[in-house]
């Protein structure tokens, strides 16, 4: 037998191999499109990318992905299926379904949250407080860190806010010129951003001055790369390799940053020396506590505070100071209220902020329409009946606030600003706000964000 037979013969194993692959590959989509289409949901874009196409063209018109959603769900009713390649998505948009997946510890966070483990090869969250799929190990975290996070905590914490407060004004009123344009979002990101370095790691990052420096800027290629790493393609595309590589050294560099910091802090603390009051400081103590506490674990909750704290946060203060420069009334009532709370001073205690209730119903409001942090997953491992609908076991279940907060049957006239909504006499909006997620699963740092 000759070469080039041989290589023919090759050749033809490959391609029939490859056809194999292909059919068996069409299959498995066959039997997730039976497997599902018996629920309710918009036409697929196509039989392979699913309604993937749809939500690519969003993303690159910069829409926003949820109000095609919103339409949906409108339209196909409150459990709807969207598919994405090999994947479905159960869309649930039920107070019950709700209360029934957010409430409970026996559903486990999806493993969506494993894409983030790390990102373009890179270890980046981990199994931080966010990412974290298994609930026992969770609950060992969550269990060691809650102390740090706690409001008594926080209350000892209040001078660096106050500082980093004074220093936004200090910035704004030196462009208050009248001709000076300020992008306020810059502005609360640089502002979060020095509230979490200090109050949390005792860092100094001075961003408000001056954000180019290595580590404001690493933050920003992340979570530019976080956006990007949404497209499965993109890894693959010549066009984005150098932007991947950037993406990969700030990565490395915010865990590098970490591992210094936390190292530095443990020889205080084993030295004896004089340990600043941070969150930690805090966690620290608690780390020293368990004696599974790995030292990649507390690196990946570097990561995870600054990523899940910074932005999300920059993100609601932004859309509030939107609102109340588009609805004055609004804004006049909230300065009444810090001028008889606050007055001239300087500084402001942790016990003011209870004072301020229409101010917090602002934030929340601001939330309802805004949710910084929109959505959330979990895996429903056997089959069950939601509003009527069956879902098959295994699923990926998606909640959203950002959906629910934009429903008429939920909130009248939901797309007005209208922070009455939440004042101590209005109905209860239950579990159909959710920006910090509920359950034993909420957010550990809503009582951090709340008084920044």
């Amino acid at each position: 037998m000759g070469l080039w037979t041989l290589v023919t013969w090759a050749s033809l194993l490959l391609l029939a191999l490859a056809l194999i692959g292909f059919l068996l590959f069409c299959g498995y989509i066959k039997y997730i499109h039976m497997k599902y289409d018996h629920m309710p949901g918009p036409p697929r874009d196509s039989f392979f990318l699913g309604h993937f196409p749809t939500i690519m063209r969003l993303t690159n018109n910069n829409e926003v992905i949820y109000d095609q959603f919103l339409d949906w769900v409108l339209k196909y009713g409150p459990v709807i299926r969207i598919n994405g390649f090999s994947s479905v998505f159960v869309l649930v948009v039920s107070p019950e379904g709700v209360k029934e997946f957010l409430m409970s510890a026996k559903y486990p966070k999806d493993v969506f949250y494993d894409r983030i483990f790390s990102l373009f090869g890179v270890r980046f969250m981990g199994k931080g407080l966010v990412t974290d799929t298994d609930y026992d190990h969770w609950h060992k975290q969550r269990k060691m860190m809650d102390p740090a996070f706690s409001r008594t905590y926080l209350m000892g914490l209040m001078g660096p806010f106050n500082e980093k407060a004074e220093e936004l004004m200090e910035t704004l009123a030196e462009k208050a010129d009248g001709k000076s344009e300020v992008k306020m979002h810059d502005m609360m990101r640089k502002l979060t951003l020095d509230v979490i370095a200090k109050v949390a790691f005792g860092m100094e990052l001075n961003s408000l001055q001056n954000d180019k420096t290595p580590f404001p800027r690493a933050i920003s290629m992340v979570m530019k790369g976080l956006l990007e790493s949404r497209n499965p393609l993109a890894k693959f595309l010549p066009s984005k390799q150098a932007f991947i590589r950037d993406v990969r050294e700030c990565v490395k560099l915010l865990r590098q940053t970490g591992k210094e910091c936390i190292e530095k802090r443990l020889r205080l603390i084993q030295d004896g020396e004089e340990i600043p009051v941070d969150i930690l400081t805090q966690i620290l103590k608690g780390a020293a506590l368990e004696d599974d506490c790995h030292s990649e674990i507390l690196l990946d909750n570097f990561v995870t505070f600054f990523i899940a704290g910074q932005e999300t946060t920059a993100n609601q203060l932004s859309f509030a100071v939107l609102e109340l420069a588009r609805h004055p009334e609004i804004l006049e009532r909230v300065q009444a209220e810090i001028d008889e709370v606050i007055g001239s001073k300087r500084d402001i205690n942790y016990e003011d902020l209870g004072k301020l209730q229409y101010l917090s119903q602002v934030l929340k409001e601001t939330l309802r329409l805004y949710p910084t942090a929109p959505g959330t997953t979990r895996r429903l491992e056997e089959e069950t009946v939601i509003e009527g609908v069956r879902i098959p076991g295994n699923a990926t279940l998606m909640f959203n606030s950002y959906i629910m907060g934009r429903m008429e049957q939920f909130y009248t006239d939901p797309l007005s600003f209208d922070p009455e909504r939440f004042s101590p006499d209005a109905p209860k909006p239950y579990f159909t706000y959710f920006p910090f997620s509920l359950g034993p699963r909420s957010c550990i740092g809503q009582a951090f964000a709340q008084v920044k």
